[in-house]
């Protein structure tokens, strides 16, 4: 059974043995220490574990640069958010090893190549096509420190997580698709409960593939976005009544939603690539917020990655159509008699206590979401 290959040709790890840890505990007085977010230790995590292959640490300046201008890394590679660490004006130097610390918890130790700083502007305007501080994106770009470290990563100490069932690592995606028989598997991203329309499109493209790859974002998400638990159960109760269980897979991708558009689609499949994905979906509005992107402007983005690797499932508008009597879309469709899905409104319905008709969402996912009180992220 052939397998594709993670994004570079090797899956990277970087995480310390167990001995190696213990040493770099005992003497972590040595070292200098730098705090980082949750989002950043989830970052090194992702790193570690070979998610984020090739990359085995923070971002030099040459592949930085490389990515903001060229979205490929300085050799070529195909890659779209820079992944970097932002600190203050201090003194770490260059060939320095240093320690990352999530308030008490020790994460990581980086070897430290190069620091560096960066234009603010340029970054924000690069990756998410606007220096408009409404974007949370950007404002996020211009609440960062000035100095980037560069550097390669070793785990120590990875953190908890409640949803550790889900919590899938590439070797271990790999190795289950490998043993469920699956050559051909679909990734689907997601930072919301699913409703028919996504429904629809994940047995689309399971119909021409082996498995079904259910991939919800977990973690950082704005105000307004559903609250990871409700998203997680609300997939599970889908699945167990409406999916064959041998053909659907259900793991988290934890990271921070960065609502970059287009290029978060590219590093969006890359991930999914890594996992051992050999198709992606791409739907309207992927990984979008407001009205910053065009609909399909993250389906456009591929024309520019014919080498990227992983094929991209592109769907366009789906609807609920009255006169054929089910879910379908524009290519098959000659009616005007529709019920388009419109999240808006169904989150207006939720925030009123009211249940989405039966023609937008499963009753069984309506029941999650409103007996959970507080569906959404405050």
């Amino acid at each position: 059974m052939i397998q594709i290959k993670p994004h570079g040709g090797k899956l990277i790890s970087r995480t310390l043995t167990e001995q190696k840890q213990k040493n770099i505990i005992e003497q972590a007085s040595e070292y200098q220490s730098v705090p980082i977010s949750a989002d950043l230790m989830k970052d090194v995590e992702n790193i570690a574990s070979g998610l984020f292959s090739p990359l085995e640490g923070f971002n030099c300046q040459e592949d930085y640069e490389s990515i903001l201008y060229n979205k490929r890394l300085s050799d070529g590679l195909p890659w779209t958010i820079p992944i970097v660490l932002d600190v203050e004006n201090n003194d770490i130097k260059e060939g320095d090893d240093i320690l990352l610390r999530n308030n008490d918890h020790l994460v990581a130790v980086m070897h430290v190549e190069e620091r560096y700083g960066f234009d603010k502007r340029a970054h924000a305007e690069q990756v998410f096509g606007t220096n408009d501080d409404a974007h949370p994106g950007v404002a996020k770009t211009y609440s960062m420190k000035d100095t980037l470290l560069g550097g390669k990563i070793d785990l120590i100490n990875e953190s908890k997580t409640p949803y550790y069932k889900y919590a899938l690592k590439p070797e271990e995606t790999r190795s289950l698709f490998k043993e469920k028989g699956w050559e051909r598997v679909v990734g689907f991203q997601t930072r919301n409960v699913a409703h028919l329309g996504h429904e629809y499109l994940q047995k689309s493209a399971l119909s021409v593939v082996d498995g079904l790859f259910i991939n919800p974002v977990i973690g950082k998400k704005k105000r307004g976005d559903f609250r990871d638990e409700v998203i997680l159960e609300s997939y599970e109760v889908l699945i167990d009544n409406y999916y064959p269980r041998d053909r659907v897979v259900l793991g988290i991708f934890q990271t921070e939603m960065r609502y970059a558009g287009p290029r978060e689609a590219i590093f969006h499949a890359i991930v999914r690539k890594n996992y051992g994905c050999t198709h992606f979906i791409i739907g309207r509005d992927h990984a979008g917020v407001g009205t910053f992107y065009h609909p399909f402007a993250a389906q456009e983005i591929f024309k520019e990655f014919p080498d990227i690797g992983i094929e991209p499932m592109f769907f366009m508008s789906f609807f609920h159509c009255n006169k054929c009597g089910g879910i379908t879309n524009d290519k098959v469709c000659p009616h005007n008699d529709r019920i388009d899905f419109s999240g808006t409104k169904m989150r207006q319905m939720i925030e009123s206590g009211k249940r989405p008709p039966a023609d937008s969402m499963r009753p069984e996912v309506a029941d999650v979401i409103l007996k959970s009180g507080k569906p959404f992220v405050e």
